[in-house]
């Protein structure tokens, strides 16, 4: 079952929209798809800087 998406306006640069759209010509990948990717990239290299639990390690460092 395919999750619920939200929808969003996001501005890219013309050189960004002319690369997704030859990238989905050659892979038939919906540019939506390239562009959830990224995010997805983006919040994996900054998870540290998002709330979360923390680990067992990370509450006895200051003991």
């Amino acid at each position: 079952m395919a999750r619920k998406k939200i929808s969003t306006t996001v501005y890219i640069t013309p050189e960004q929209n002319e690369k997704l759209k030859l990238l989905h010509e050659r892979t038939k990948v919906p540019v939506a798809v390239y562009i959830r990717e990224g995010i997805d990239l983006v919040l994996e290299r900054h998870e540290a800087e998002l709330p979360g639990q923390l680990t067992l390690d990370a509450t006895t460092k200051g003991s």
